[in-house]
């Protein structure tokens, strides 16, 4: 689980054992130094504190703000994540775009310059899920990102490097033909957290054509009761609608385009955007999950 900030990773095939360290996946919601459990036989992390007991399967997670780097460049990516932190932001997104124009490189660079912040990779993995997955982990991503739509031995194959190389699965349900069974789906087959993912394309073309444009809070109450994972609401949400999630029972609260990022450009968006995002940090760790 650690292995890509550099603590060691247990070997899971050996027989069921305990080790300690301190958490480097949660620090947005853990006392300074709290230690953890790992058992090696299900790769499920929770904390020694009964007192915090945010473990993946039990949704009491503090809510976190996640920011979505979906930028082309890495120098923007890293003034935008700077700045982002400063604000009070938990985790770093290597956005598709930055994935795409930057590659491993840009995931290095980030680990480089926040070593202790967790780093999902949205690589929306289709195929070849053992191999993109040990890159990015092993580039330095605690969390990677796998498809609903793609095989299920896709799924199994990035959940097990996940587990062989420290970092954990977020499972994107987008363009599921049912949402919550694609969700449902995700966590049987070994995913550490959803994403109730509304796309890009699809948003924009429903509102061109003016015709109602889809918002993951339509199903988002309906997703978290399907689950025991955390869920993350993500896809054309105001910062109201943003703030509102862990009231829905969403604990992941992902801010990118058009709220940080500028939805046309995909370059960081204009305004004081560093204020924004301690109003908006303020206001969601400021609330209990529901």
């Amino acid at each position: 689980m650690a292995s890509a900030i550099g603590a060691s990773t247990p070997n899971v095939s050996q027989p069921k054992q305990t080790l300690t360290w301190f958490c480097p996946i949660f620090p947005a919601y853990l006392p300074s130094n709290t230690p953890w459990r790992l058992e090696c036989d299900t790769i499920r992390a929770s904390c020694l504190d009964p007192a915090f007991l945010p473990t993946c399967r039990g949704r009491r997670m503090r809510p976190i703000v996640q920011i979505s780097l979906d930028l082309t460049n890495i120098d923007e990516a890293l003034e935008t994540a700077e700045l982002a932190m400063r604000a009070g932001v938990d985790w770093l997104e290597a956005g598709t775009p930055l994935i795409l124009a930057e590659g491993l490189h840009g995931v290095r660079e980030l680990r480089a310059a926040f070593p202790q912040t967790p780093i999902v990779a949205d690589l929306k993995t289709m195929d070849g899920g053992y191999l993109e997955a040990e890159m990015m982990a092993n580039a330095g991503a605690t969390h990677v990102v796998v498809m609903a739509r793609a095989h299920e031995e896709t799924i199994r194959c990035v959940v097990k490097a996940g587990a062989d190389f420290g970092c954990q699965v977020m499972g994107d349900n987008m363009v599921s033909e049912d949402m919550v069974a694609g969700a449902k789906r995700l966590e049987d087959l070994g995913c550490d957290y959803v994403i109730h993912h509304i796309g890009y394309d699809e948003r924009r073309g429903i509102a061109a054509r003016g015709d109602r444009m889809p918002s993951p809070l339509d199903q988002l109450r309906e997703v978290v009761q399907a689950v025991e994972v955390p869920v993350q609401a993500v896809g054309g949400l105001s910062i109201e609608q943003a703030i509102e999630c862990p009231k829905y029972g969403a604990p992941l609260v992902v801010l990118g385009a058009p709220l940080t990022i500028d939805a046309d450009a995909f370059r960081t968006a204009d305004g004081d955007l560093e204020s924004s995002l301690r109003m908006i940090c303020e206001a969601v760790h400021a609330q209990e999950v529901a």
